[in-house]
């Protein structure tokens, strides 16, 4: 994946980078960002869409993984962004983001948050229900004008794991199609002279290596959009259709192409707008993980292996325990992810190998990798975890109270810290004694 491969010393090397060095100069556990692989993905989906409809744009989904150098790199490649909180769009910011170029979501924003994204005069704000309709009329001065966008919740079922689909009848995202609340909001936001509606929005989920649910979504959204227009003759000028499209995390996912997603999208929107007679509206779509995922690993040192005597067949009985887990990775606790996992230190592709499962150092079972191939492996080794860019560091905590790893970007030998290690000091600096 990405820039790896493996050097005379038999270690794993990313962007140039050796992943062993890496770890003795940073430590670990540590991220590692492939800056190459992350915008070599950027520019694919720019071409894949834009080649297909030029006036398409993708907008990065920054709650995947978002700091200052992200932000930067995503600039620089020209791609929008969207953010999901105050934190968030406080990270764009100081990153010296266009804040034009920012959507605002999420499912209950407070006034904080609103207030800030008006300051900053972003580039849109997806309004999500009716308290916060409500709400933001409440912030804006009398000739204050606001863009927004509408978030429809499409009743999409999307094939992927249940706590990652939003789009589906009983998500809390978005305003109901069944129940009338689309509509109703839209000709809430049509009356209002300070609100300025760019279009409509969906996003069906994540992980999703269907097709037809893209376009299901589609079909979904432009036939939403012709009742609008015949209603109340308003033509949406934009239409976001989300992200969600699948990465590899094992050798065995095969998940469809960036232009296999863009074509069905783009062949979905242009046909359902003939059909309807719809004018053809401009295109956002949101990838998150699919552009940033395979261009990060997570790289530990092994502290101890332990051969348990279980009699379970679909584990193995030798266990590897490293030096993270749960608290700088919880998805494969959350909901059962599966990664891939090289012995960084012995990579050479034709080592003979042997299984191990390799579980966190937490004070709970926080399995990493339930069955892992691994050529003999040892007390220090370095293991190399693929597919953390997305969800890993963005997610993690301070369990057990361990402080959060470093982050660093690689490319052409060179890295550079992105992401300082946290310090113990750091994890209790807004603790407060009893007494």
């Amino acid at each position: 994946m990405g820039t790896q491969s493996v050097n005379e010393l038999g270690h794993l090397t990313i962007g140039g980078c050796d992943a062993v060095q890496l770890a003795e100069q940073f430590g670990t556990p540590l991220y590692v960002l492939d800056e190459a692989a992350f915008r070599e993905r950027c520019r694919a989906y720019r071409e894949a869409f834009q080649s297909r409809k030029p006036d398409t744009q993708i907008a990065y989904a920054g709650k995947a993984l978002l700091n200052l150098a992200v932000c930067q790199i995503i600039a620089e490649e020209g791609l929008a962004l969207d953010v999901a909180s105050g934190g968030e769009l406080y990270t764009a910011l100081r990153a010296g983001y266009p804040p034009e170029q920012i959507h605002m979501h999420g499912v209950y924003k407070t006034e904080a948050e609103l207030r800030q994204a008006l300051d900053a005069r972003i580039g849109t704000i997806v309004l999500d229900n009716f308290d916060e309709i409500a709400r933001l009329q409440s912030l804006l001065a009398p000739h204050e004008t606001v863009r927004v966008m509408i978030r429809v919740a499409p009743e999409v079922e999307a094939s992927t794991h249940p706590l990652i689909r939003t789009g589906q009848r009983d998500s809390k995202f978005g305003f109901h199609l069944m129940n009338g609340d689309a509509e109703r909001a839209t000709a809430q936001v049509l009356t209002e002279p300070r609100f300025q509606l760019k279009g409509f929005h969906c996003h069906i989920g994540s992980q999703i290596s269907e097709l037809d649910a893209f376009a299901e979504a589609t079909r979904a959204m432009v036939a939403f959009a012709e009742t609008i227009r015949q209603r109340y003759g308003y033509a949406a000028p934009v239409l976001n259709l989300g992200g969600g499209l699948a990465v590899r995390y094992t050798p065995d996912d095969a998940p469809p192409s960036v232009g296999a997603l863009a074509e069905v999208m783009v062949q979905t929107l242009r046909a359902e707008c003939a059909r309807y007679g719809y004018p053809e509206p401009a295109l956002v779509v949101e990838p998150g993980r699919s552009l940033i995922a395979e261009a990060g690993i997570t790289l530990y040192r092994v502290g101890a292996v332990k051969h348990v005597p279980h009699e379970r067949r679909d584990i193995p009985q030798t266990y590897l325990i490293v030096d993270g887990g749960v608290s700088d990775n919880p998805r494969p606790q959350m909901y059962g992810a599966c990664y891939t996992a090289l012995n960084a230190s012995r990579a050479h592709p034709h080592l003979p190998r042997q299984p191990y499962r390799i579980l966190g150092k937490h004070c709970e079972t926080d399995p990493i990798i339930e069955w892992a191939e691994l050529p003999e492996t040892r007390v220090g080794d370095v293991i190399a975890v693929l597919t953390t860019g997305a969800y890993a560091y963005s997610m993690s905590s301070n369990y057990n109270r361990y402080p959060r790893p470093a982050m660093v970007l690689v490319r052409e030998g060179q890295a550079r810290l992105i992401v300082q290690r946290e310090t113990l000091e750091a994890v209790i600096q807004h603790d407060l004694p009893a007494r």
